[in-house]
């Protein structure tokens, strides 16, 4: 059975992105189920921490959301990525399953985390969607394993462009920047200089 995930930060007691999660969960739920009605996601917030950050984790399937829980959230550093060449893996929905996603993972060597290559285009990293800077603007790839949610809301300010960004064209840009949920704009980023190919 298809169970899938939704990841929300909680900072101070304010849930952060809470329409991008909503609309994501229900669009999956539609994409496989057709006959699912859309889900409220207020209807099934726990009581919500008022101090901190916090992982609140939704898992939901045909019958709905089958599980909740909500955790303490430190982030992760981030110095180095492997580039990883992987043109068949599939990630549109944000699965429960990422057995391939961790396969993956575990060829990073000494590196901190991956970065996927798909038919030579710079798709995610194995948790986070990036940003590159060429000196005058952000882009992020066309083509991204998932569509997060804080790439969707980066997108719609304004503040990130959508390009298909190349192995060869790495070396237009300066910096990369790693994103997602859980990571604010501007958190965690290193220099293009710290990926390391590894196929």
């Amino acid at each position: 059975m298809c169970r899938f995930i939704e990841t929300i930060r909680i900072d101070g007691g304010v849930v952060r992105n809470l329409a991008y999660h909503e609309r994501r969960l229900n669009d999956t739920r539609t994409h496989f189920w057709p006959e699912s009605t859309d889900l409220q996601l207020t209807d099934f917030l726990p009581p919500i921490p008022e101090n901190g950050r916090h992982r609140l984790r939704i898992v939901y399937g045909r019958c709905g959301i089958e599980e909740v829980t909500c955790t303490p959230y430190i982030l992760r550093p981030v110095r180095s990525l492997a580039l990883i060449s992987a043109n068949d893996i599939g990630y549109t929905y944000k699965s429960a399953d990422r057995e391939a996603l961790n396969q993956l993972f575990a060829q990073r060597g000494s590196c901190d985390d991956i970065l996927i290559v798909r038919q030579r285009l710079l798709t995610d990293t194995s948790i986070a969607n990036i940003a590159l800077f060429d000196g005058k603007r952000w882009y992020t790839p066309q083509h991204p394993l998932l569509k997060g949610t804080k790439r969707a809301e980066l997108l719609d300010k304004g503040i990130l462009t959508e390009k298909n960004i190349r192995m060869e064209d790495l070396p237009s840009y300066s910096t990369v920047r790693l994103f997602n949920a859980m990571t604010d704009w501007g958190e965690l980023e290193l220099s293009v200089r710290h990926l390391q190919p590894i196929f």
